[in-house]
């Protein structure tokens, strides 16, 4: 909509205060109406008027787009990658257009963990009653039952969901650098099980129930009179609300409230919840974790909880730009110092893939992801991230040989 035709529309509510400023008392209540249904008027939100319905397509069909063999998302037609700004002007609408689509991708990403990862989809709480709101995570087969190697993914915050590293990598990028998938496959073909995790599906949304006012009890007692005066002011007060919410919703969207999911109503809780229940009943003797960005938080928090626990099960973990603060989440020494040993974070940096990068806390070394941006961090990380692993893997079992060699010595000797 155009300045001149919000000209248009506050025009009139203008003219009429002038004209009422002359009048008496009345008047001058009606101008201090104007004056606040003027001074709660947002051009912007008045600018929703003329926005086309939010009717969105729910099929990827539907909005003209496929993946295509390189995974990269593109118009049916054209060819084109996707165009946020389709309408222009409508800032607003296109932002809920894309966010619709990424609705969409989410909902194909999960297919394709289970159809082309062979991955089962697991709903917790494990002991969930039909009625209340649920989760789910992605596990192999063997996720549980594989007695060398567990890998554990952790994304970010945000609108992503399990199986995703980053939404804007997915749709202007390509399914390899924005999902989570190329670590499952080859997490697969070199033996291990895997686990991923959905700490941002905490809640889940319903529709906000109407709040109906009953009349008080007394309101009998009250004379006639004051009982419709009372009713006069209520429809004017609702009156005067429905013409505010006309330019401030014109859409209507519905209001909704949020259900939270027992023991998941956070990525924190989610990651405890995880690990109790799944992971440290894995019969892996090795356990190694990939964490991006709040996944990393995630994981520290995690620890902080379950520290002994962690220590004798997990081997490794690999860090992508992660936000973890040692400080403000209050680890121990003994878990900075695990975490000197065992973690690595690879950060957004300009500098060669796995250069060392200087760090102000004192908690897992820090090198350079060989980009500078935030969400490619995970991709760009990959062979380095399986390297790391083998490597921990290696000298883990290394480190184990002498006690094994000394024992078998002494028991040679104890023959003779």
């Amino acid at each position: 909509m155009s300045i001149s035709l919000n000209f248009l529309i506050l025009y009139p509510i203008w003219i009429n205060m002038a004209q009422i400023q002359q009048g008496g008392p009345d008047e001058k209540e009606k101008t201090t109406a104007l004056k606040d249904l003027l001074s709660r008027i947002d051009l912007d939100e008045l600018m929703k008027k003329d926005e086309p319905p939010l009717d969105f397509p729910d099929t990827l069909e539907g909005f003209e787009y496929a993946f295509n063999e390189k995974g990269q998302l593109r118009h049916i037609k054209t060819g084109e990658p996707f165009v946020f700004n389709y309408r222009e002007d409508l800032h607003r609408w296109n932002q809920k257009r894309y966010e619709a689509l990424g609705e969409i991708i989410t909902k194909y990403v999960y297919e394709l963990l289970e159809k082309d990862c062979n991955l089962k989809k697991i709903s917790i709480p494990v002991d969930a009653i039909e009625s209340e709101p649920k989760s789910f995570i992605f596990m192999s087969e063997d996720a549980l039952t594989n007695p060398q190697k567990l890998m554990v993914l952790i994304h970010g915050s945000g609108v992503v969901r399990a199986g995703q590293w980053a939404r804007r990598l997915i749709i202007n990028e390509d399914l390899d650098s924005g999902t989570q998938i190329p670590f499952i496959k080859r997490a697969m073909d070199e033996g291990y099980g895997v686990i991923v995790l959905n700490p941002n599906e905490n809640y889940i949304e319903v529709e906000k129930p109407e709040i109906r006012v009953q009349p008080s009890s007394d309101s009998s007692d009250e004379p006639a009179e004051k009982r419709e005066r009372k009713d006069k002011v209520s429809k004017e007060t609702k009156k005067r609300r429905d013409f505010y919410e006309k330019y401030r919703n014109p859409q209507r969207e519905k209001e909704m409230m949020q259900l939270y999911i027992r023991e998941n109503g956070s990525p924190e809780e989610h990651a405890v919840y995880v690990w109790d229940h799944f992971i440290a009943q894995s019969a892996a003797e090795n356990v190694f974790f990939v964490a991006h960005s709040y996944g990393g938080l995630a994981f520290v928090e995690l620890m902080i909880q379950r520290e002994a626990d962690v220590k004798n099960k997990v081997t490794a973990v690999a860090l992508t730009d992660s936000v973890h603060n040692v400080w403000h989440q209050e680890a121990g020494k003994t878990i900075r110092e695990w975490m000197r040993e065992n973690c690595c974070n690879w950060v957004s940096s300009s500098e060669p893939l796995d250069t060392s990068v200087e760090s102000m806390l004192p908690d897992c070394p820090r090198v350079s992801a060989g980009t500078d941006r935030h969400e490619l961090t995970s991709w760009k990380s990959f062979p380095s991230i399986f390297k790391f692993f083998a490597e921990a893997s290696e000298a883990k079992t290394n480190s184990l040989k002498p006690a094994l060699t000394r024992r078998s010595h002494r028991l040679k000797h104890e023959e003779l």
